[in-house]
């Protein structure tokens, strides 16, 4: 269970609120995307926590495979 799965094909669009913490999934396998619900567990991959210092959009990685993470960066566009 070590194999990163493609949640989508896209990005999710959300709202993020200055000071809080969000924790974004890298395994594909969480039911809660874009964010982890602790699917990851024995897997070896862990989420990335990600500190929002202002309220914004941003658009977090859907296939997992961003350069950037969390944000999307098109990578999703060039996956078989």
């Amino acid at each position: 269970m070590t194999d990163v799965v493609i949640a989508q094909r896209g990005p999710y669009e959300v709202e993020v609120v200055a000071g809080l913490d969000y924790f974004w999934c890298r395994c594909g396998r969480s039911a809660t995307q874009p964010f982890c619900d602790g699917t990851h567990k024995g897997s070896g991959i862990h989420p990335l926590k990600y500190h929002a210092e202002q309220s914004e959009t941003l658009y977090f990685c859907g296939c997992k495979h961003t350069q950037s993470p969390p944000c999307c960066d098109g990578t999703h566009q060039t996956l078989p």
